[in-house]
């Protein structure tokens, strides 16, 4: 429940828990009064028809000693007040008065007259006023008074009960609020400002186990996502700052043999006696590890350069079979030069919404992999496959199945070659920066990063990349990507 739900909630029950005090009490009197109204009524008119007879004596109405009056004092009590008056309105006597007080007073003959002959019924009494004749001429006015103790007794039993259980409601209502108030908005606050604390101090925070669905829940989710982030980022930039630190460690050391090849090479030129097939074979020798060392170069920019640009590369839509007739040829020469059987195939009609610079770096990466640890005499295959259309023929048996299992949902390139052979336990590493197989980089002719940009130029592309490596067989690289269905083209 929301904070703000359950605050109006509480100020409601607050706010209405007097009225319905006051309105039940209310109620509760009237049904006592109700209840009780017809016995009371006729107890009081039994108890006044009895006094009626000795009230009635025309002669209690003149002035006369307190002495007179003392069997009508002894009628009287706590319950029960009579007070007689003359016509003209002095009170004469009244048992409320001891016999010592009791003297005339004067009253109003308005109401002394008021409501004759009619019972009066009031909170705490019911009262009766009668004229008393003689000879026809009015003598005097009697009052009798008799009060409602058992009524009132209920009712005050009745208040008595009402007001204990709102005490009790009221207590308890405002033990729930506090206990609502300190399990909603005190400890939650606490604990995002314990948290918040402590991530600010740089001290490890525990994931939280449940958020509250309110207000101050939401604040603590979006607090931990924007804590998660931040981690993340950290955790990010020290990974690029590790893996910055690793690459020039690595490639200050992969260009110092080629340098001090160049240097050694170039002494011997200059200041060597060398004969004109010697200095063709220095020169040729400069020439290659100078190479090297601008495709190492160059490959480190480009490793760079997409670190930078992730989430930011420009994307355009193409049409397949024309891209990949594009992406796929033009490795039939190097082929040729190192003797090797280059088989060409694709099968692809879907629109593909890619970087083309960039696709065309990856194949040429995979594919110099593949140039490279492919023997003289043996056969190295490229294709791109829709995901309708079978795997060629030309894919090891032992993992066409691995690979259909793979590959669902996409259209894949796959790079196969015959020869080498990678350890299951050294692949993962092959996709990291600088790492190899057997042989090493400066051996090769690899700066490392091949691999590296392969996988990182197709997860831009929201694809992925896998290697599997079967021995005697050879190994294959699939690259995954993702088809555009329809017109949808954004």
């Amino acid at each position: 429940m929301k904070i703000k739900t359950w605050l109006m909630i509480s100020y409601f029950i607050v706010m209405i828990l007097p009225i319905t005090t006051i309105y039940a009490l209310y109620i509760t009197i009237s049904s006592y009064d109700k209840e009780q109204d017809l016995e009371n009524y006729l107890d009081v008119l039994q108890t006044f028809s009895n006094l009626e007879p000795i009230l009635n004596n025309a002669s209690l109405y003149q002035l006369q000693p307190m002495t007179n009056y003392e069997h009508i004092q002894k009628m009287g009590s706590d319950s029960l007040q009579i007070n007689l008056y003359r016509p003209d309105g002095v009170q004469l006597f009244s048992t409320l008065n001891s016999p010592s007080t009791n003297t005339p007073l004067f009253a109003s003959t308005t109401e002394v007259y008021q409501n004759l002959n009619e019972i009066q019924k009031n909170y705490r009494t019911y009262s009766l006023k009668k004229p008393v004749f003689e000879n026809g001429e009015l003598a005097g006015i009697y009052e009798m008074k008799l009060a409602r103790d058992e009524w009132l007794e209920g009712v005050s039993n009745r208040t008595l009960t009402l007001f204990t259980l709102f005490s009790f409601f009221f207590i308890l209502t405002y033990a729930v609020v506090i206990f609502l108030l300190n399990r909603k908005l005190n400890r939650p606050l606490q604990l995002l400002h314990a948290r918040m604390t402590d991530f600010a101090k740089e001290k490890e925070i525990s994931p939280l186990k449940t958020i509250p669905k309110d207000e101050i829940g939401e604040l603590m989710g979006h607090f931990e996502e924007m804590r998660v982030e931040i981690e993340g980022t950290k955790k990010e930039l020290l990974n690029h700052q590790k893996e910055k630190d690793f690459i020039v460690a690595s490639l200050s050391h992969d260009l110092k043999t080629p340098l001090t090849v160049v240097r050694a090479y170039n002494e011997a030129l200059l200041y060597g006696q060398l004969s004109p097939r010697e200095r063709n074979e220095y020169k040729q020798v400069l020439f290659e590890k100078l190479d090297f060392m601008s495709q190492m170069l160059d490959d480190l920019v480009t490793y760079n350069s997409l670190q930078s640009t992730r989430n930011h590369s420009e994307f355009k839509v193409v049409d397949g079979e024309e891209f990949f007739d594009m992406l796929l040829s033009g490795y039939e020469e190097s082929a040729a030069s190192k003797d090797i059987q280059l088989h060409t195939h694709y099968d692809v009609e879907s629109k593909y919404k890619v970087n083309p610079k960039q696709m065309i770096r990856l194949v040429d990466n995979v594919m110099t992999n593949g140039l490279r640890h492919t023997p003289q005499m043996k056969s190295l295959w490229i294709g791109a496959y829709k995901q309708t259309s079978p795997l060629p023929k030309w894919v090891f048996p032992s993992l066409i199945k691995k690979v259909d299992e793979w590959r669902k949902g996409g259209t894949v390139i796959l790079v196969q070659n015959e020869g080498s052979f990678i350890d299951s336990e050294n692949v993962d590493y092959l996709f990291q920066p600088f790492v190899q197989g057997e042989t090493a980089r400066s051996q090769s002719g690899s700066s490392g990063l091949g691999l590296s940009i392969a996988k990182m130029i197709i997860e831009q592309h929201g694809g992925k990349i896998m290697l599997w490596s079967e021995k005697p067989h050879g190994t294959l690289i699939a690259c995954w990507l993702q088809e555009i269905e329809g017109d949808d083209y954004r």
